[in-house]
């Protein structure tokens, strides 16, 4: 039998118990430490919750910021220090050319006696280098509204080339010398309509060198439709000729004055006109009872008797289409002076027919000439190239040498 395990009497110790009896109770808190926690229990928030706590900063102003420029190598610094410096040249070099633009502007106005200044460009690039070796790439000025002789040439403009300058500096330059330049002059429609117009007559591009023109002209109180063609050419070396062809000037549908001593020439009647005059008896008899009229027509005497006495023969007569042709061959300027009653029955003023007998070939075509002449230079040449009709104008081109502006 086994003998039983017998309890120790005095058993172990608990080690916790035995810390436990070590303590000395709640450690007391330092000055520093009291400071600490009164200082974070005030930076709670409004309604009552704290903030996190972050260490503080000590650097004085804040975060510095970095300097981003001065970490770049000195080459790098060369070349932006030497584009800014090349950007404030073009800009004064820039300034100086808007500066002589302006005063070459206005030395032109005052010595071609303009009525507005004309527009200066100046080419090439620096100028300030150009202006210290006295030469020039290329000028351009536009020059509006010159007067040509009866006409105004809308815009002229020019590009000189070249050109050599009489300067001391930017604010003396004296003159200029201009070895060449070409250029063009623009004789615009709309001028023409408004320069040449009086009579309401309206000028219009049809093909490349011919002008077409369309209105009505006053003549003794009537206003007569106008229809004539202009043919722009060149004469000579500097002059702008129209010949004008196709004139012709409507009376109604009743009669068409063609200026002119040809026999197709003067004052007809026009098929409408010849037509009305076989349905109405009162003018065929008008006449028919003129021999010279008759004698023009070629119309036998005793054909026509018996056309006044019947009007069945004289509507035979007048509604044939060999009478049409006769009738549309006289010339009623010729019958005005000694018929003017006839001319009357047949619708015709005879101060009209007055009118028109002096409204001559010279006469009419001079109203619609489209003529001028380049001026000539005191020195230097200056040349007509080409004339062009367009859809808005009369552009020529021209070209010069030897130019020289100022003293």
């Amino acid at each position: 039998m086994r003998t039983p395990h017998h309890t120790d009497a005095h058993p172990r110790p608990n080690p916790y118990e035995e810390l436990a009896a070590l303590d000395d109770g709640p450690l007391e808190e330092t000055p520093l430490e009291e400071f600490r926690k009164e200082s974070w229990e005030s930076q709670g928030s409004e309604d009552g919750s704290e903030d996190a706590w972050a260490p503080p900063v000590h650097r004085r102003g804040g975060r510095r910021r970095k300097n981003r420029f001065a970490g770049l190598p000195f080459a790098v610094k060369a070349v932006v220090g030497l584009a800014v410096l090349a950007a404030f040249t073009a800009l004064g070099d820039r300034w100086a050319v808007l500066y002589a633009e302006h005063r070459a502007a206005d030395t032109l106005k005052d010595r071609l006696d303009l009525a507005a200044a004309p527009e200066v460009e100046i080419g090439g690039f620096p100028f300030l280098t150009q202006l210290a070796d006295k030469r020039l790439d290329a000028v351009k000025v536009t020059v509006p509204d010159v007067a040509a002789d009866r006409v105004s040439l809308a815009k002229v403009s020019a590009t000189a080339h070249d050109i050599r300058l009489d300067a001391d500096g930017l604010t003396s330059v004296r003159g200029a010398h201009v070895p060449r330049f070409e250029g063009d002059l623009v004789l615009s429609f709309a001028d023409l309509n408004r320069e040449l117009g009086a009579s309401q007559v309206t000028f219009t591009g049809e093909g490349r060198d011919r002008v077409r023109a369309r209105g009505t002209l006053p003549v003794a109180g009537h206003n007569l439709r106008l229809r004539a063609e202009a043919r722009i050419q060149r004469q000579g070396e500097r002059g702008i000729a129209t010949e004008i062809g196709g004139m012709r000037l409507d009376i109604g549908d009743l009669a068409t004055y063609r200026p002119g001593t040809r026999a197709s020439e003067g004052l007809h009647l026009t098929p409408k006109g010849s037509a009305d005059l076989a349905r109405e008896t009162r003018k065929a008899k008008a006449l028919l009872s003129v021999p010279a009229i008759v004698q023009r027509m070629g119309v036998p005497e005793a054909t026509v008797r018996e056309a006044l006495a019947d009007d069945g023969k004289l509507a035979e007569l007048t509604g044939s289409p060999r009478f049409a042709r006769q009738a549309e061959r006289l010339n009623l300027i010729d019958l005005a002076l000694d018929n003017p009653e006839v001319l009357r029955r047949l619708g015709l003023d005879p101060a009209l027919l007055d009118s028109l007998s002096g409204l001559t070939r010279p006469v009419l075509a001079d109203r619609l000439s489209l003529a001028f002449e380049l001026p000539k230079p005191e020195q230097g040449d200056v040349r007509l190239d080409d004339v062009r009709v367009e859809e808005d104008g009369i552009r020529v081109r021209v070209s010069g040498s030897g130019l020289k502006v100022g003293s």
